[in-house]
């Protein structure tokens, strides 16, 4: 294949290995430096860093641990959207934004997968609160799932160079 045929293939790769690298490294960091239950204070009021498992998916959805097979769900649900991403990626690969979307995307998602297979529990560790409101903690896999959502959303509503007017 050449360089030209590959289209942005690159940046689908290069998004998703950095991804994928800097959650797993950032995981890493906080169970090495933080026990688990533990907090440390960043910003006052605002933002701790602290060292949760969560068995569940987003905002804690299914996150007990009185059950097991929400391993397998999310375990498969993971197949699945690699599968699509895969998919979508092929009919991509002349948009730029789409490709590295879909790498963010796989790449966050890669990175809880590899949580659920070691720990049986997604590590999360970024704490953001105000007052009485609290965010459910998350990790940089998170953040490159949403964040690759968003471009990919910004991406396929935007024409791309060549395409007609929509």
């Amino acid at each position: 294949m050449s360089l030209k045929s590959a289209g942005f293939y690159w940046l689908f790769t290069v998004s998703l290995v950095v991804t994928l690298a800097l959650d797993q490294f950032t995981k890493w960091l906080i169970m090495t430096w933080l026990p688990p239950g533990r907090s440390v204070v960043v910003i006052p009021g605002f933002f701790d860093l602290v060292d949760v498992r969560n068995r569940g998916a987003a905002f804690g959805f299914l996150n007990r641990h009185d059950i097991e097979w929400q391993f397998w769900l999310f375990l498969a649900a993971t197949i699945l959207a690699t599968g699509v991403i895969l998919a979508l990626l092929k009919g991509s690969r002349q948009r730029p934004w789409l490709c590295m979307a879909l790498g963010l995307i796989l790449g966050g998602a890669l990175g809880n997968l590899v949580d659920r297979v070691r720990f049986r529990a997604v590590v999360d560790f970024l704490d953001f609160y105000w007052q009485q409101w609290h965010w459910p903690a998350f990790n940089v896999a998170d953040c490159g799932i949403c964040v690759g959502a968003f471009i990919a959303c910004v991406a396929v509503w935007h024409k791309a160079p060549g395409e007609g007017a929509r």
